[in-house]
This record gives C-alpha cells, structure tokens and sequence, in this order.
C-alpha cells in the first residue's frame, strides 16, 4: 500500500526548492554564471527566487488540500513543470550549450526529477491526470517558464493569477451544482 499520496508527495517540492538553492548560492555560484552567460537576464536575486518559490507552491499546496478539484491539482502540476522539471532542463542545457557547469544543476537532476515522477507517479495513480495530459502540462510549463525567462515576474504574475481564479471558479462551480448531477 502506498502512503505517499498525491497530495503528501506534493509536500517534497519545497524541500527540493529549499536543497535547489543550498547548491546554487551557498556551495556555489549561479548569480555569477547567470550574469556571465545571460547577462541582459536581470531575475530577482537567488534568495527572492527561494522565498518566492516556497510560498507559491505552498499556497498552491494548501489550496489543493482545502478545495481537492481538478484544477487545483492540474495548477500545482503545472506550477512544477514549470519551476522544477523546465528548471532542470535550463540547467542541463546551459551546462552543454556552454560547456560550463551550471550551479543548481546537481539538484535539478536529483532531486528535481525524482520528486516530480513521484509526484507525476501519485498523480497518475489517483486519476487527477492522464498520462497525455501530463506531456500537455509539462509543455505548458515550458512555455510559461521560458516566457519568464524572457518577459519576467509580471508574467509570472498574470499566470498565477489565470490559475487562483480558475482554481475559485471550479470550487464555486462545484459546491453549486445540484446534487443529482454530482
């Protein structure tokens, strides 16, 4: 029997984060590859990022073990795709288009992808996703990592704000729909 559930197992994310970052600014230094590599990208600092990161998964962890639908589940996958699974893919191909190690890489390939394929896995298994829509969300979570990349917070911002108000509709919707038809 499987203990870890789907909403337990999206607990781990912000531990990733959290061990992301203690590679990235504390053993060594993504600002300085960031700055060499990428030196028009003005993202908020490392340690903004960390807070920022945290308390969005958070919220959407919370709002998912309070209202349990289908878009407050499909939210957060996709908030991962985007923060976690694109991630690692900036940093494994940074390291090979500039032939110069990516500090955070480690994490990414370690830590990031074992936690979202258990996370994807629990998913999955408790029919919140199909396995097709989950190849849409992870490019969905491309799109809107790179376009974060390129266009900053403030898209960011737009994207968390579609998904909170989709999340409010969809429990609004759900709680007023005649019980018959549930």
């Amino acid at each position: 029997m499987n203990k870890i559930t789907f909403k337990i197992s999206l607990l781990f994310a912000p531990l990733a984060y959290a061990f992301h970052h203690f590679e990235e600014s504390i053993i060594f230094n993504f600002r300085a590859w960031r700055s060499l590599y990428f030196p028009d990208n003005q993202l908020p600092s490392t340690e903004l990022m960390l807070v920022i990161l945290m308390v969005i998964s958070l919220v959407y962890i919370i709002l998912h073990f309070i209202v349990q639908n289908r878009a407050s589940a499909l939210s957060v996958i996709t908030f991962l795709m985007t923060t976690q699974v694109n991630n690692m893919i900036f940093h494994a191909g940074g390291t090979i288009v500039f032939q110069d190690f990516s500090p955070g890489l480690i994490t990414a390939v370690f830590l990031y992808i074992p936690v979202n394929i258990i996370i994807a896995r629990n998913a999955l298994q408790e029919g919140w996703v199909s396995k097709r829509l989950l190849i849409v969300l992870f490019i969905l979570g491309g799109i809107i990592f790179w376009s974060f990349v390129r266009l900053g917070l403030s898209f960011m911002v737009t994207v968390l704000l579609i998904s909170y108000l989709w999340i409010a509709y969809e429990t609004f919707r759900v709680k007023h729909v005649p019980k018959i038809i549930q």
